[in-house]
């Protein structure tokens, strides 16, 4: 079946399944998750996806799957192809068969191989860069894979420590080709040379995970003293309510795969 037109954005999304009570936890302690709840910010987040201009292609939910609605982690979208995971928690790895599927209407497939272990949340791409978290869910052996397969097609790839969090992208995401948003206590900005940050308020050291979309964020609700720093940058600050997938250790970038078509 051929894909829509070149230039249109494309969201993958995944209903969030009723089985997320269970989702694996590592920095933060398991309290209860309203499914219906989490379902209702869910739609949300889709709606404001398609207001940014996004095709949302939503999966259906995967019930013996917890994590299963943070699709960022099981695929890497680049303009030449797509990189199917292989995630650092054993329980998550049935999540990328229905993403690779959905991805292979639009790109090539090329897969992460044991023993590497790779979650898309620890890969920050910002033009033709990108910056692998060595993480509890990213190995060595994941980076060298891409390190090989990459920069023949012109990337950049440049492995990141990444300390007291889950994901780089929970530490640090681009707002633009020139600037990223920070918590310098989980990452060392000087991994990132050349870029203008913005940190995140002390206060709120969750707050570093923004979805941008042009120059404009999905922004979780949670964090207003930093949303307030990305309104005086010049970014128009889209935010929601994300409590229920904050209570499963998840940002707003990880709920959607976004790429042009």
């Amino acid at each position: 079946m051929p894909g829509p037109p070149v230039g249109v954005l494309i969201a993958v999304t995944r209903q969030v399944s009723p089985a997320m009570e269970r989702c694996e936890l590592t920095h933060l302690q398991r309290v209860p998750i309203d499914i219906g709840r989490a379902r209702k910010q869910h739609g949300a987040y889709e709606q404001v996806l398609r207001a940014l201009g996004c095709r949302v292609e939503a999966l259906p939910e995967e019930p013996e799957l917890p994590d299963s609605v943070f699709v960022e982690d099981t695929a890497i979208v680049l303009d030449e192809l797509a990189v199917i995971t292989r995630p650092g928690a054993v329980s998550r790895r049935a999540e990328t068969s229905s993403v690779a599927r959905a991805l292979a209407r639009y790109r090539k497939l090329v897969r992460i191989e044991a023993p590497g272990t790779l979650d898309g949340g620890d890969v920050l791409r910002v033009g033709r860069a990108l910056y692998v978290g060595v993480s509890g869910r990213s190995n060595r052996g994941a980076i060298e894979q891409l390190s090989a397969l990459l920069p023949p097609l012109g990337y950049r790839v440049q492995p990141v420590a990444v300390h007291g969090c889950l994901h780089l992208k929970t530490a640090v995401t681009r707002i633009t080709d020139e600037a990223l948003l920070i918590n310098p206590r989980w990452v060392d900005r000087r991994s990132f040379a050349g870029m203008h940050f913005i940190e995140v308020d002390e206060a709120e050291p969750f707050g570093a995970n923004a979805l941008a979309i042009g120059n404009r964020a999905i922004y979780p609700a949670s964090h207003p003293r930093t949303a307030e720093r990305l309104r005086r940058y010049g970014i128009r600050v889209h935010a929601l309510d994300m409590s229920e997938t904050e209570k499963a250790e998840g940002g707003v970038s990880c709920c959607s795969l976004v790429f042009a078509a």
